[in-house]
This record gives C-alpha cells, structure tokens and sequence, in this order.
C-alpha cells in the first residue's frame, strides 16, 4: 500500500516501537494508521484496544474492521459485548477507564491502545474519563491518538512523555487530500468570498429551494445539511419534498433497499419508518439522536450506497462516522454547548465541514455556510471559518468511583496523582489549588459519609466505587436497604430514574402508588447528598433522579411493544431507546459490585433480561447488521 507523508511517517515510528500522536484534518486518512497497528499485532499475536468516544462509532468500527480482520475483533461498549477475548477490543473509552482502574490485570495481554478522537479530552461532560485512562495507562502499553487539527499537540505529547517516561511522537498533517472550497449563502444570495457579502439593512430572507437548486446546478450532491436542532432537520427534510433527486431507476432501487433494510431490523411497521418513506424515495433523508438506532442505521447505509443525496442531520453524523459527501451545508454558525448557545468552534466547524469532498471521487469539496447577519456578526464569522483551531484544554473533574478506586490503592497519596494530571499541566497555581481543593472536599464528603472508614473502604465504599457517574445517589439507596427490596420492576424504573435527563419543561406523566413511594425515597436521599455537596463546595452537583420514564418502563417490563410503550413519554423514541440501554448498564455496573448479595444480582439478571428485547437490544442490532 502507498501511504502519504504523514502516514508513513506514523507508521515508522510505531514500527520503531513508539507511542505517536497524530493531528490531521477530517477526511485525511488517519484510519490507516490505526490498521496498521491493528495488522501488526494479529500478526504477531499481541493484543490492542482501539477506543471511540461514542458507541455509534465503536459499532461501525467493528463493522468496519470485523469486514477486514473477521474473528480477531471483538467489542464492549455497556450495551453490548461480542468475541470478549479477541485480539483487537473495541470498546468506548469510559469502559476503557473503568478497567484500567478496576481491573488492570485484565490488560496484560494488551500492547497498544488506539485513542481515537482524542481531542476529546476536551469535552466539558465526558473529557475526563480520556485523561483518567492516560494517566493510568498499564507501563506495558503503546498509545496511538488519533486528532482533528488542534495546534497545542506538542503539549499533549509532553504531557504524556512526563508521566510516563518514555517517547511519545507527534505526527501533524495540515493538507487535506481533496481542498475545501467555501461558499455562502447570505440575503439569498450565493457567494464565494466572504468579503463580498453585503452588510447592514434587511435584505431577502435565505431561501432554502435557492441554495439546493444552486448546488445541483453545480453538480454539488450528494450533500451533508448539518442542523442543530432535531425538529429542524425533519422540518428542512420536508421542506424539500417537491423535488426529487432521483431517476425512476434510482428511486426503484432506493426503495428496494430501504424495505429489505426495514425488514432486516424489524422495522416494517414503525411509525418514523413509514413517515420517511416519501422521503427517500426522492433521495432525501434525516438523521438524528431521537430516532431508532436501527432506522438510523438504515439512513446510513442508504447514504453510503450513494442514493441518498442530500441528507439533514445533527452533528453526531461528523463523529468519526466515515460519510462523506462532495458537499456540506450548515445551517447555522451557532449551536448550544453544555448551557448556552455559542458560536461554533472553530475546531468543531472542520470536524463537520471536513465531511466534504469524497476521496478518489471529488477533487475539491463544496462548504456552504447559511449567514444571517442579524445573528452573527462578521467577525466572528472570519474566527469560525479562517481563524486557529481552538486549543485542547483538561476537562478534569474525577469521580467520587475513581477518588474511591485510587483510595483504596494509594490512601491519602492519591493526592500524589494529581501532579500528574494534564489539568495540572496545563494551569496556573490558583487553578492547580482550585483543583486540589475540589479533590480534597470529595475525598472529605466520602469519608464523612461512610465509604471510607479508617485506611480502606466501607461495604457502601465498595459499593459505589462500581458505580460511575451516579455513586453517590446508588450507594445510599443501596446503604438503606431500598435497592434489595425492590422488585425487578422497581430495579428498571430506578435506574431509568438516575439516567434519565428531561428536556426544558418536559411533563411527568402520572406514577403508580408504589413509583411514588420510590420517588420520595430518592428525593429525600438526593437532598441530603445535595446539601452536603453545597456545604463542602462540590461542583458540579450529583445528577438527581428524574421519574419521567417511569410508566414507559414499567409498561416495556409488562411486555407492551414498543410503539405502545412510546404512548405513556413525550421522550423522543431514540431517547427512549438510549435511556433502556443506559439504565441496563446501571444494572450491570450494581451487578458487578462485589458487595451486592446474590438475591439482588438474581433479580438484576432477570430486569435486565426482561428490558433487553426487540429494539432495545444493541447486541442484536450488531450481530444481524
């Protein structure tokens, strides 16, 4: 194989025996690094882990190489675990952290572990759990790290060379192989130079018939719409009705592989099936998180047969998920992150514009930014188009699991690993205080609560440190005896409770008497931790339970289908999907938990048994995918 530049510079440093970080565009090739990787060690019979920051990915990834290595794949991401002891271990990267803490004997075999997008140590929710698994990497394995373009990778290799002493390569390609050529629409008008866009007063609204009949007049399709709001993306998908992008032929064939991909994931008589079929006959579709898993992957593998041609989606669809078209639009330079509407990155615009131009297919790829001056301002737009990709900055904020896994190893010297965070790195001494003050109350509220007694942990310590992300709130319930009495319906409503996020003003539909009771239980335990977190200045609280999906699970526990189920939540039916999956693995996390007695793992194996059926199960959706 002829590689580029930057890839055969990567890949003789790995056959040098050397960890490399990698920063390159979206669309550069950064994949045939990691195969390389992944060629070597079946060959030579070494293990490696190859992590993705969200499940989609890790499931097209295994996919994707299972196509090219067969039995030497295998993947674990919560909701599913296939082939567990092969060779190359797909798995999201939280499931990566939770070993390297839990079990690291578990990663002996393991000599290289691939970190794909790894500038998401910079994601506020989640950037945590990639430093965590750095920090606390086994001696004996390599690291590849995969990146978009970010200018401060020299530092993140340094980082990882001064906790781990050993040389760690960078490898930065700034070239795209097919060039971005930028167009916008502005008072509907189609421009391509920034500086010719008109400014002030009220001219004519953006149409969108204007932009698509301009693309297709340039031979611009298939095309990539990225929108940042579900509704919107439905709303614009109908919007184009009208037209159709498609011969009778095409249309034939788009709709013969829709109904047997409908009918391979059971999906036939589903509402939101039935609801784009008009859709794609044309060529048009809509992707987006409050869909079916399974209906999402139709939409995908109908993109990537290339009769779809255009396609309105959120932004997961610019994660990894390798879709590229010769266009893309955004419709908007602005989207929400974490609590407020902003400004997009400028790190975040080329991960999504980086879907543009088809390698061996497109010589250049097409960007069209709808601009509404009254919105944002011009020089804010020259910053998210022109300007340095952002920086990757630690997202640090280690949870009460991983202070209770590092008490139990190191007692009070887990202040001692701090210094090593990249947190620590990268800030000034006040930050650096800041931090340790926040590692010193969570330390102090878990031993003043009784998960630490004296030098080791308490049986509720040992409870909650199997427990990411909501320990606290778990290990009271499970202190005050309340999981052990519920029953499997019980089981599967609460951990639907501790998952489960409402949108704004979302309503509680009615609870059953017994629902009721459990609510209270958790409201007045959750005030109790909440007030503790205020008195000793933990920040960010501990997520509250929230009941919303409480009569949709319990009616999904009786047996209901699904389309029945949807009737008692105004959730979206992805959401619906999502939150299932996520409490299943709740119920695992307490089921793995060495402490929890026999009569309640019983129980959790039979509630997870009972949820884990049709739709919700991800493992089916894999294995006939």
């Amino acid at each position: 194989m002829i590689y580029d530049r930057f890839q055969q510079e990567a890949i003789d440093y790995i056959n040098q025996g050397c960890s490399v970080i990698v920063s390159a565009p979206t669309g550069a090739g950064k994949t045939a690094i990691a195969e390389h990787i992944l060629n070597e060690c079946i060959q030579k019979n070494r293990g490696v882990i190859y992590t993705a920051p969200i499940k989609a990915l890790s499931n097209q990834k295994f996919r994707d190489f299972q196509g090219q290595f067969a039995d030497n794949i295998g993947i674990l991401t919560g909701d599913v675990s296939i082939n567990p002891d092969a060779a190359v271990m797909i798995m999201t990267t939280e499931i990566f952290r939770n070993k390297v803490l839990d079990e690291p004997q578990s990663l002996k075999k393991y000599s290289w572990v691939i970190f794909d997008e790894i500038h998401y140590i910079d994601n506020p929710e989640r950037g945590t759990v990639w430093e965590e698994s750095l920090i606390f990497l086994p001696a004996q394995m390599n690291i590849l790290a995969l990146s978009a373009t970010i200018p401060n990778i020299k530092q993140l290799a340094d980082w990882i060379e001064s906790i781990h002493h050993k040389p760690i390569k960078t490898v930065i390609e700034e070239e795209r192989p097919v060039p971005l050529h930028f167009f916008f629409q502005s008072q509907n008008e189609v421009i391509d130079n920034l500086n010719n866009i008109r400014r002030g007063g009220h001219g004519r609204p953006n149409r969108l018939h204007s932009l698509i009949n301009y693309i297709r007049q340039k031979e611009g399709l298939p095309c990539i719409y990225f929108v940042f709001g579900r509704k919107r993306a439905e709303d614009l998908a109908f919007e184009l009705y009208s037209y159709d992008f498609l011969s009778a032929k095409e249309s034939a064939q788009i709709t013969s592989l829709y109904e047997s991909l409908l009918e391979r994931f059971d999906l036939k008589h589903e509402q939101s099936a039935r609801v784009l079929y008009p859709l794609i006959k044309k060529g048009i579709a809509y992707h987006h998180a409050g869909m079916l898993p399974t209906l999402k992957e139709v939409v995908e593998r109908l993109f990537t047969s290339r009769l779809l041609k255009v396609i309105f989606t959120t932004e997961t669809f610019a994660l990894g998920i390798n879709m590229p078209s010769r266009t893309v639009i955004f419709d908007a330079l602005r989207k929400f992150y974490g609590r407020y509407v902003r400004n997009l990155k400028t790190r975040d615009f080329y991960q999504m514009a980086g879907r543009a131009g088809r390698r061996g297919i497109d010589k250049e790829g097409f960007v069209y930014c709808r601009i509404n001056l009254q919105r944002i301002n011009y020089e804010d737009l020259k910053r998210i188009i022109y300007g340095k990709p952002e920086e990757v900055k630690s997202q640090l904020n280690t949870a009460y699991a991983t202070v209770l896994n590092l008490y139990e190893k190191y007692k009070d010297g887990l202040f001692r690993i701090y210094p090593l965070s990249l947190h620590y790195f990268q800030s000034h001494k006040h930050e650096q205080r800041e931090a340790l003050k926040l590692l010193e109350a969570k330390l102090k509220i878990l031993k003043d609560s009784g998960y630490i007694y004296k030098d080791g942990l308490t049986q509720k310590g040992q409870f909650a440190k199997s427990v990411y992300g909501y320990e606290l709130i778990l290990a009271e319930l499970y202190e005050h005896n309340i999981l052990e009495q519920l029953d499997e319906f019980g089981l599967g409503v609460m951990a639907a409770a501790i998952v489960f996020e409402p949108r704004k003003n979302q309503r509680l539909a009615g609870l059953s008497k017994n629902i009721r009771k459990l609510k209270t239980a958790c409201e007045e335990l959750y005030a109790g931790i909440k007030h503790k977190e205020q008195r000793y200045r933990i920040y960010p609280f501990s997520k509250p339970p929230y009941f919303h999906l409480s009569s949709a699970m319990e009616a999904w526990l009786r047996g209901t289908n699904f389309s029945k189920t949807l009737q008692f939540t105004d959730t979206d039916e992805g959401e619906v999907v999502r939150y299932f999956r996520m409490a299943m693995q709740i119920l695992r996390e307490i089921n793995e938990a060495k402490v929890a007695s026999l009569i309640l793992k019983e129980k959790i194996k039979e509630t997870i048994r009972v949820i884990n059926r049709d739709i919700i199960d991800a493992e089916k959706q894999l294995r006939e995918g």
